[in-house]
């Protein structure tokens, strides 16, 4: 399988910490099918440790255009133009020189301009193997900024089917996409399902302990917010955390802690945070009102009812500051929100240690599935999803994940998953069940196994030929 070179080379045009699925990759094709592998990307979010400490796996760092990020506005079509260009020069410049050949060339689409045609000629020039890994179609992201209709959106959409369809193998993320690039794009993909590599696992009572003692800091209010996770933290001794507590040696789950729920965004217009921050002003106005409206002697057991909500949002993107602001004019008593980056390992860990995930991914084609559901069913936790073409190939609606089309839906199933959290929730405990199985269901390298590395091989042998 390792062909007459022994190495395969991986390319993401993107930020490879934040590119899991390509990490993946890199680990299998040198775990799984013992190639040396050089990665061509982008630098900026650490990669999984995993990854770095490989003696097989060699990162290549391209540097990032960033001066035109400078240029005005109203330059934004000169603009595209010169970042495709020093982007088109600079991998054709690691993929002919500084990466030895390869057997393989697999890339990462989106972007596929100019990605897709660097790869492709670099494949031809060195003599081997295409394989383009489908995530998305570039043309769709590009559509969301310009409009379907821009004449820049066309020739985008032109470029990535007519080079894709040179790629002498192809891997997509779902059914529906293969359908799509079967019927409409003349491409002939196999679909490798994303699936958790195994350090995303539930995590265990020290495990959150100590993740929690770390992330303290983070915690704290930020600048302009005061709120019940504020107060609490300023009373707080050394080995208590806002969920566990340590007396010696034993590590507990307080009784009295928030319920935690997790959403990872990159912070673009195909996600609308708005959705979560609506729902969240609404489970705060109906907890305060069932408060109100009970006689003193029933307060206290109406509080307890329901929970205080801890929305802790991961990840990095362009409208993120635009959101901390709504944040901060909310003032929500029964609810308090925390955004932050994680590293890389303590990104599981977190997931691990919630008790409900929120994913507001919509995909601007309609066609892919959303990694951060994966990972968070790897770690045993589950899912409300926005609802949308493809997404029950995955979320199983009342199975592992309940789905949502509105705000208000969201808020609902807020309030009926937490009812009694610290009691009986017998809905969100027979949804984290089948959140469970789903995840232990399948394994990354299981599914690379099956899935990639026939194609890879097959592909590998007949450009040997």
């Amino acid at each position: 399988m390792r062909g007459k070179r022994g190495r395969a080379c991986v390319v993401v045009l993107g930020d490879l910490g934040r590119s899991p699925r390509m990490q993946y990759h890199a680990l299998s094709l040198a775990r799984q099918a013992s190639f040396q592998v050089d990665i061509v990307a982008y630098g900026g979010s650490i990669p999984h440790e995993a990854v770095l400490k490989h003696p097989s796996i060699h990162i290549h760092t391209m540097a990032q255009p960033r001066f035109i990020q400078l240029l005005p506005k109203i330059l934004y079509p000169v603009t595209l133009l010169l970042k495709a260009f020093i982007q088109f020069t600079m991998l054709l410049w690691f993929l002919f020189v500084k990466v030895p050949a390869p057997d393989l060339f697999l890339v990462q689409n989106p972007p596929s301009v100019p990605t897709l045609v660097a790869v492709k000629w670099a494949s031809s020039w060195r003599r081997a193997a295409f394989v383009v890994d489908w995530h998305n179609f570039g043309y769709t992201l590009l559509a969301l900024s310009l409009g379907r209709n821009n004449v820049f959106v066309s020739l985008y959409r032109w470029i990535e089917m007519h080079y894709g369809k040179m790629a002498t193998g192809s891997l997509c993320v779902t059914k529906a996409m293969q359908h799509e690039l079967e019927q409409n794009w003349e491409v002939r993909a196999k679909v490798l399902y994303d699936q958790p590599p195994e350090f995303f696992r539930p995590a265990l009572l020290e495990e959150k302990h100590e993740l929690f003692c770390r992330v303290k800091k983070d915690l704290c209010h930020p600048s302009g917010v005061y709120d019940f996770i504020s107060r609490e933290l300023e009373n707080q001794v050394l080995d208590e955390t806002l969920f566990t507590t340590k007396t010696n040696a034993d590590i507990l789950l307080k009784q009295n802690r928030p319920a935690l729920v997790v959403s990872s965004t990159s912070w673009t217009p195909d996600e609308n945070f708005g959705i979560l921050l609506e729902a969240a002003v609404m489970y705060d106005r109906r907890v305060a009102a069932r408060s109100k409206g009970s006689d003193t002697a029933e307060i206290s057991e109406e509080q307890d009812l329901y929970p205080n909500l801890l929305f802790i949002i991961t990840g990095k993107g362009p409208e993120k500051e635009m959101y901390e602001e709504k944040i901060k004019r909310l003032n929500l008593k029964h609810v308090a929100f925390r955004t932050m980056w994680l590293a890389a390992e303590d990104y599981p860990l977190l997931l691990g240690s919630a008790d409900l995930g929120v994913c507001l991914h919509t995909s601007s084609s309609g066609l892919d599935l959303p990694m951060k559901v994966v990972d968070m069913f790897g770690c045993g936790l589950p899912v409300c999803s926005v609802s949308y073409s493809c997404i029950q190939e995955l979320v199983k609606d009342g199975q592992n994940g309940l789905l949502f089309s509105s705000s208000s839906e969201l808020a609902d199933q807020l309030l009926v998953l937490f009812k009694g959290f610290l009691g009986n929730c017998d809905t969100l405990m027979s949804l984290k069940a089948g959140a469970v199985e789903t995840g232990s269901s399948g394994r990354w390298a299981t599914e690379w196994e099956d899935c990639a590395k026939p194609l890879i091989t097959q592909v590998v042998s007949q450009n040997e030929d």
